[in-house]
């Protein structure tokens, strides 16, 4: 994850975390505006404390809460996602409203593809790719094991790579797999909205916008999914193409 270190100086040094709330499957931090991440966890809490310094993150500095995507436990990755995703300014004329769905759907037609993840539209994909593989960690009916993604990636000409393998710092190692020539997109409301990421090789990028930061951070600290704080109308869905 080295490369990505460079994101971090895009986060203004004097901008501090207002608020970093960690719920069961979402993460939230304010700082320049509200940043989204999925919420990761490994080990138990009675052998460690996945967060050596909960309790004492807000009033930090977002650059050094952004480090913790780096370095640290799983969770904390998780917040360090949601720090970056707060910190660095938005170029708002590269933005498109839209999902990651709509964009694969035409690049898919007839294509070798794969998803990295899985996905809810990946059946409605079926339809239009020649081939689709769709490579978990936790693989459902249909799905292949992580472990095969060094058979499948390189013959992929369409790759859709969920953003959580910004967390569990897989994600390098993932587009080293990667034909040079295949289509590649991060998706998930944990992307990074930055285009420093075409620079790594992707082609396209989709995440979310928080629009209502007191709804999302009600939403997450309930337990919500973000199927449901999509529908409350508290984010939209945005998509970034490489020029």
């Amino acid at each position: 994850m080295k490369v990505l270190r460079d994101l971090l100086y895009q986060i203004p040094e004097e901008i501090v975390a207002k608020k970093v709330s960690v719920g069961v499957f979402w993460t939230a931090v304010e700082g320049l505006r509200m940043g989204l991440a999925s919420t990761m966890a490994e080990g138990h809490p009675h052998v460690n404390s996945p967060v050596r310094e909960a309790g004492r993150l807000e009033g930090k500095p977002l650059r050094e809460l952004a480090k913790l995507l780096f370095e640290g436990s799983t969770l904390e990755a998780s917040i360090g996602l949601a720090a970056l995703n707060a910190g660095f300014p938005l170029d708002e004329k590269k933005l498109k409203e839209g999902n990651a769905f709509d964009i694969l759907l035409v690049k898919a037609e007839g294509k070798r593809t794969a998803i990295v993840g899985h996905f809810p539209f990946v059946e409605e994909l079926k339809k239009s790719a020649k081939e689709l593989w769709v490579l978990e960690l936790k693989p459902r009916e249909g799905d292949l094991e992580a472990k095969y993604a060094f058979e499948i990636l390189p013959q992929a000409e369409v790759i859709g790579i969920t953003s959580t393998t910004l967390i569990n710092r897989t994600f390098e190692e993932i587009l080293r797999l990667c034909s040079p020539k295949s289509f590649k997109m991060l998706i998930g409301p944990s992307t990074p909205l930055n285009p420093f990421l075409f620079e790594l090789g992707v082609d396209a990028l989709s995440g979310a916008i928080v629009i209502n930061k007191e709804k999302v951070y009600k939403y997450i600290l309930q337990g919500a999914t973000f199927k449901q704080i999509h529908k409350s109308g508290a984010v939209k869905l945005y998509v970034m193409l490489k020029c």
